[in-house]
């Protein structure tokens, strides 16, 4: 449609909703985060279907350690499980998967071997950059960029915002990823919750009451069409 926008490089969310869809649907937690499980697969397939370059996905926060250790249990094991089901998938489709986090020390045995078959099996993919941000936190993911520039950087350097950019996540290790053009979140939530908070200075937000787990292809579609209506300024008036 020659009065829209180009499509969004790099769209990230916010997926919301997994705890409260058990308990409307009568099903346990971790039954609703099984259930998003599956909500993802089908947002990466069209993610790459509409040619979007990069998808980053919240998946587990530095906060939701204080979760009940059974429900932190059930997460990480389906993490095993959605990499031992769809690695192969993911890989035959040249979808390059990047961990945005602190996942080395606290995830459990398992998960990491997980986590390190899928960067090691997709490392050369050219395709839909797919970045799961696990055990992740903005703020501290500021602070480790900080103390990365203190260590590495002379003390007379005057620090540039590039500077701090390359040091998060985001930045050098991962192959400079983009902010995010679009950020959506479901369940009805309007808040950041410590997610990309620097990387998010001038991205669209698009929100929906749409819980994760009942979250379509075709609703994400819409989020992403209604997006290229926007004119997006970057503080000019």
């Amino acid at each position: 449609m020659a009065d829209k926008k180009p499509m969004p490089v790099h769209v990230a969310v916010i997926m919301d909703g997994n705890g409260r869809w058990a308990e409307l649907n009568k099903v346990t937690k971790l039954q609703g985060h099984n259930q998003g499980m599956w909500a993802m697969k089908e947002i990466i397939k069209k993610s790459d279907v509409m040619g979007i370059k990069y998808l980053t996905v919240y998946a587990f926060s530095t906060e939701n350690w204080k979760r009940s250790q059974e429900e932190v249990g059930g997460i990480f094991r389906l993490l095993v499980k959605f990499v031992g089901s769809e690695l192969q998938e993911l890989d035959d489709n040249n979808v390059k998967v990047n961990i945005l986090g602190d996942w080395h020390d606290k995830l459990p045995e398992d998960a990491k071997a997980s986590v390190q078959k899928a960067l090691d099996t997709t490392k050369d993919n050219t395709g839909l950059v797919f970045n799961i941000a696990l055990n992740y936190g903005s703020r501290a993911e500021i602070v480790r960029a900080v103390n990365f520039i203190m260590t590495h950087y002379d003390p007379s350097t005057e620090i540039s915002e590039e500077d701090i950019s390359r040091a998060l996540y985001t930045g050098d290790e991962n192959g400079n990823i983009p902010d995010p053009d679009l950020i959506i979140r479901t369940s009805g939530e309007e808040r950041l919750s410590n997610f990309l908070l620097w990387q998010a200075a001038y991205s669209e937000f698009a929100f929906t009451d749409t819980l994760w787990p009942d979250f379509t292809p075709e609703e994400y579609e819409s989020m992403i069409e209604e997006y290229r209506t926007r004119e997006r300024r970057y503080g000019g008036r």
